[in-house]
């Protein structure tokens, strides 16, 4: 079922619902520039079979208003929109998944709005603290000496994007893709090839947006919260990430109170179909465990 909400003046965001409505709510929030269609179907499908699952289009993605350039916003403004598509829908608790971008606002509003879920599910993100990271052998590691994102992936996002028409953008976000999935996987071209082009289908043009590229990013820290956590929390680790490449998840856990890591094997920032199954398994058995299922 789809559905527009009304969730600050002159926005309104494309919500879409899939399994059974009384089942326990399962909200997936999507990475910087990405309409909800980027969580694949057969992945939603997946956790559809136990869950309510809602994903959504952010502002300036797919069918949601485009509107950054006229009235510019912050990042804590997509953390509100988070808590504005549970009330839009009716939903007083959920269970959230949060991916890269979508990680980042999943911590915020676990950290503000713990009330208002049940579990938490955190992919292919950073911390939102201070806190140093421990490494196994006890070597204390400042946040800034972290490893960064990979040469390549930079590289990616420094190229000016120019308008060549469609086929060519979808050249272009296949390379994109490429990169980003990290290499110990067979890229699997078809996988993505068809994925973008319902991501253009479903938003209506080809346009690239860089509205959360340029959103205010102030104030998003979150490291006494998160310490306090008592939402049950799952770190998923990539171990072929290049935008938060290890030891990443391990430092989120350990920022975050009580969660844990659970690792995808060949994964990287990326929902290619042979992660789908591992990931869809790790987050319905930790929902499963968190209670209200």
């Amino acid at each position: 079922m789809q559905q527009f909400l009304d969730v600050a003046p002159g926005i309104r965001l494309w919500t879409e619902q899939r399994g059974a409505a009384d089942a326990p709510p399962l909200l997936l929030v999507m990475g910087a520039q990405a309409t909800g269609v980027g969580w694949p179907d057969e992945l939603v499908d997946a956790l559809a079979e136990h869950h309510r699952v809602i994903r959504y289009d952010h502002r300036d993605t797919g069918r949601s208003t485009w509107s950054f350039d006229d009235r510019p916003y912050r990042i804590a403004d997509l953390a509100d929109d988070v808590i504005a598509v549970l009330d839009g829908l009716g939903i007083e608790r959920a269970h959230l998944v949060g991916m890269s971008l979508g990680g980042m606002l999943a911590q915020m509003v676990l950290a503000d709005h713990p009330d208002r879920w049940i579990g938490a599910t955190l992919i292919g993100t950073m911390a939102l603290s201070t806190t140093p990271y421990t490494a196994p052998d006890g070597t204390v590691v400042p946040v800034g000496e972290l490893p960064g994102i990979a040469p390549e992936v930079l590289e990616m996002w420094a190229r000016p994007v120019e308008d060549h028409g469609p086929e060519a953008e979808v050249a272009r976000r296949l390379e994109h893709w490429r990169v980003l999935a990290g290499g110990q996987l067979p890229f699997d071209a078809d996988h993505y090839d068809a994925l973008e082009r319902r991501v253009i289908e479903h938003t209506g043009h080809h346009r690239v947006g860089t509205a959360h590229g340029r959103a205010d990013n102030s104030g998003m820290l979150r490291t006494e919260e998160l310490a306090r956590n008592e939402v049950p929390t799952l770190v998923i680790a990539a171990p072929a990430e290049p935008v938060f490449p290890p030891p990443h998840p391990q430092h989120l856990a350990q920022c975050i109170g009580g969660a844990h890591v659970v690792e995808i094997p060949g994964m990287g920032h990326a929902l290619p179909p042979a992660v789908q199954g591992p990931l869809a398994a790790a987050i319905l058995a930790h929902t499963r465990a968190g209670a209200g299922t």
